[in-house]
């Protein structure tokens, strides 16, 4: 019997060579997308790097989530790489590799994305029932690099037992004359699928009625965004923008309105002054047990 010690490979976190003979395919897709370009793409990772991930996904019991509680969301977020799991945080790294950004320009066609090894904004996503996040346009700009102009958002879901009704399905709306005018596509937040899409004036998302899982359960995610870098600064920055949606009457529009300006305001102190979300987080947890 032969003693000879096997050599294990190494695990493949994306599969190159599997979706790079899609690419032409995918990306005349993803340009034709309506509302805005996108594409789902399912079975993104190994079946099994995906199912580990999942599991390693951290409770919502930790202090190490930072709270987003106010009128246009209630979701946590871990944007920490240190803080990951072992395989959740190699995935992250993969993400953010060269090889795969320029995977990602080739899909969408926009030239010279470079990845955000903070995930300012990104990282891990949870919300538990009763959770949301009102439809909105993201942050065009890199709140701590001032040539860092925002293009692509990915994110895959990590939930192996969600029920679609439940809700949770993101939603991508269209809008004419800067109103909202219907809910164009919808995509339940199910394992092992990535949602990739360009970050514009056009890219209103979100999904918005309070989840109903049960209060064991919570919709995860796991966010990356991608920027260029434009010479010229910070040209057409703006803050998330939330919108109403037709059907939420004037009373929400006008909470959602009021509570946009707040964040705005907080957006513009934070690329000023350079503070973390952490003390705004401890604020909202607080007022938030207050209730």
């Amino acid at each position: 019997m032969s003693t000879a010690r096997a050599v294990q490979a190494p695990i493949q976190l994306f599969s190159y060579e599997r979706w790079e003979s899609r690419l032409p395919t995918l990306a005349r897709e993803y340009r034709q997308n309506k509302p805005c370009p996108h594409i789902l793409l399912k079975d993104f990772l190994d079946f099994d790097v995906a199912l580990e991930i999942a599991r390693q996904f951290p409770r919502a019991s930790t202090d190490a989530w930072t709270q987003y509680k106010h009128a246009n969301e209630n979701k946590l977020g871990m944007a920490k790489r240190k803080l990951f799991p072992p395989m959740l945080g190699a995935v992250v790294d993969e993400l953010n590799s060269p090889e795969f950004v320029a995977w990602i320009s080739e899909l969408t066609g926009i030239p010279s994305l470079i990845a955000d090894p903070t995930l300012e904004g990104g990282g891990l996503h949870q919300s538990g029932r009763g959770g949301y996040l009102n439809v909105h346009t993201d942050f065009s700009m890199h709140h701590f690099h001032r040539k860092w102009h925002r293009r692509v958002n990915l994110i895959l879901y990590l939930n192996p037992e969600w029920d679609e009704e439940w809700g949770g399905s993101i939603e991508l709306w269209e809008r004419d004359h800067g109103k909202m005018k219907r809910c164009t596509v919808k995509y339940p937040p199910l394992l092992n699928h990535a949602l990739i899409f360009t970050t514009d004036e056009r890219s209103l998302h979100g999904f918005p009625d309070p989840l109903t899982c049960p209060e064991r359960e919570s919709r995860k995610s796991l966010a990356l965004y991608y920027y260029t870098i434009e010479p010229d600064g910070r040209v057409g920055e703006h803050s998330t923008d939330y919108f109403a949606r037709p059907q939420d009457g004037w009373k929400k529009a006008a909470m959602i309105w009021l509570d946009k300006k707040a964040v705005d305001l907080y957006s513009r102190a934070k690329a000023r002054f350079g503070f973390s979300d952490a003390f705004a987080s401890k604020v909202l947890g607080f007022l938030s047990r207050k209730k």
